[in-house]
């Protein structure tokens, strides 16, 4: 008989499963309203839930997450409403959430750039003698950029608490990693800043929330960033307008399907006696339950005041402004004065 887990152990392995489990239910979900016209887009994040789940939840609630598009699994499991999740994928202006109540940035979709934005409010933080931990999440294909660079290089020097957290899932849209760096591993990059490096297996949630745990703990307690590598794999297209069969093979693709997280964790806690048929069909029933109130809720689009987007611009709106928000409410632009026009410009 296997030897039972111990009580916190079964509790975090718990509480990843369900949060998996729901999370796959979402993404499925947000998928299929790609394909009914519902979403011009979507990032599917299949493959990725231990990864996403395992990280959010190593960390406290006071810690901020810095996502990118991809990250619609940490999101949920953040606490943030599933029909917030998707505001950005719905063409909405607006961030869908409140980042402040859930310490949760925006998802950034340009390639690298909430790096710096994690090791800016975490040496800030690191300066107000606060404890909290920023996560950055990025692509295997983001530690290209110089961005990245600069936030590792940063932090370190200034060992501010960050965790840039890199899910490898082996390809950066359709360039697999060997034509990205010659690195051997991608946290090997870590110790060329002085930072500590770390790599485990991102289909293991139990071992991806140890990692980021252990890594957080390392910088509230002073000792700077980390760079943890999770290697995962990306089972979906890079998002709905992607054709993979372009340049991986359905042997890959099935290959890595044969590790699937959810699956995994779900076999290891039935042998383990931590979970049993009851409780699955509970979270089953759970999840199922997210989805529909998603379906519900996605029904409507959101409604904007179309004058939003030219307030708060500018404490004196310039003409060109004030012209586009009289056409934009049917009211015939005012006359300027052309002295006034030439004042905006000193």
């Amino acid at each position: 008989m296997p030897a039972q887990p111990a009580p916190a152990t079964a509790r975090t392995a718990l509480r990843l499963y369900r949060a998996m489990v729901v999370g796959r239910a979402f993404d499925r979900t947000a998928t299929a309203f790609t394909r009914q016209g519902r979403l011009a887009v979507y990032p599917s994040s299949r493959g990725q839930e231990a990864c996403q789940t395992g990280s959010v939840l190593g960390l406290r609630p006071t810690d901020w997450i810095f996502p990118t598009y991809r990250e619609s699994v940490a999101l949920l499991t953040r606490g943030i409403p599933a029909e917030d999740v998707l505001t950005l994928f719905r063409g909405d202006r607006h961030c869908g959430y409140d980042p402040v109540a859930h310490r949760t940035a925006p998802q950034c979709t340009p390639l690298a750039t909430q790096c710096l934005h994690a090791a800016g409010l975490a040496d800030a933080a690191r300066m107000r003698g606060d404890d909290t931990v920023a996560l950055a999440f990025i692509g295997d294909g983001a530690t290209s950029e110089g961005d990245f660079h600069e936030a590792v290089n940063y932090a370190a020097v200034r060992r501010a608490p960050v965790v840039f957290f890199v899910q490898n899932n082996q390809y950066a849209i359709s360039v697999p990693l060997s034509k990205q760096t010659a690195a051997r591993t991608l946290a090997d990059k870590a110790h060329g800043y002085g930072a500590t490096g770390v790599r485990v297996d991102g289909n293991d949630a139990l071992a991806v929330h140890a990692a980021v745990t252990e890594a957080a703990e390392r910088a509230r307690a002073g000792a700077g960033p980390t760079i943890v590598e999770a290697l995962t794999y990306r089972i979906e297209a890079h998002t709905n307008a992607d054709d993979d069969t372009r340049y991986r093979s359905a042997d890959e693709v099935a290959a890595w399907s044969d590790k699937d997280p959810v699956a995994r964790l779900e076999r290891d806690l039935l042998a383990d006696g931590v979970l049993d048929a009851t409780h699955v069909a509970e979270i089953a029933r759970a999840a199922d339950e997210l989805t529909a109130a998603l379906r519900r809720d996605f029904a409507e689009p959101p409604r904007r005041d179309p004058m939003e987007m030219l307030r708060h611009v500018y404490h004196q709106p310039p003409h060109h402004l004030r012209e586009q928000a009289a056409l934009l409410a049917g009211a015939p632009a005012a006359t300027e004065d052309p002295a006034a026009r030439e004042g905006e410009h000193r």
